[in-house]
């Protein structure tokens, strides 16, 4: 084993068990461990902690359209929503729970009506899911920490990613960068 690939084994090995002595019950501490070990900071991988709440306790805390979107899996009319035609420069969390999930970095116009990104955040910011019969499958994104329904990714998007995640403005809340 060359010495650069020693160095870099041990220095997985160390992220690996700081992020275990790190985590807390309930948190996977490999997420920490990866992020780390790789060395591009907390943005490759974040922890989250999972959000559970009732059907009552969540329509107590949302708005009915964002109800219908976020635990109903429900879609808002293209052009409609508060956020399509947003350009300043913020950071969009999920309406429910404040999970950071994309930066306006990363969105673009793509002439569908709603708010689109080529990237999360982080990797983990978001879970996808195949849905849909045979011949119409399309992949569902959620958020990480509430499983709130935020739209769907599609493979027509720009560079680097050539993803397309299109959101729903309801499942989304703007908070604008600090001028």
């Amino acid at each position: 084993m060359s010495t650069r690939t020693a160095v870099i084994a041990g220095c997985a090995l160390l992220g690996a068990a700081f992020a275990l002595l790190a985590s807390g019950p309930g948190q996977k501490a490999t997420d920490a461990g990866t992020a780390w070990a790789a060395g591009k900071g907390a943005k490759t991988k974040i922890m989250i902690e999972k959000v559970v709440k009732s059907d009552e306790e969540w329509k107590k805390i949302l708005t009915p359209n964002e109800y219908q979107v976020l635990r109903q899996a429900g879609t808002e009319r293209a052009f409609t929503g508060e956020y399509w035609n947003n350009h300043e420069k913020g950071t969009y969390v999920c309406a429910a729970c404040g999970l950071e999930l994309f930066g306006s970095d990363t969105k673009f116009e793509s002439g569908t009506g709603w708010p689109s990104f080529w990237a999360p955040i982080a990797k983990n910011a978001v879970e996808e899911h195949s849905e849909g019969p045979l011949g119409m499958m399309r992949t569902e994104v959620l958020c990480a920490r509430c499983g709130g329904h935020l739209g769907h990714v599609f493979s027509d998007g720009p560079r680097p990613t050539g993803l397309r995640y299109c959101m729903n403005s309801a499942a989304l809340k703007f908070i604008k960068t600090a001028q």
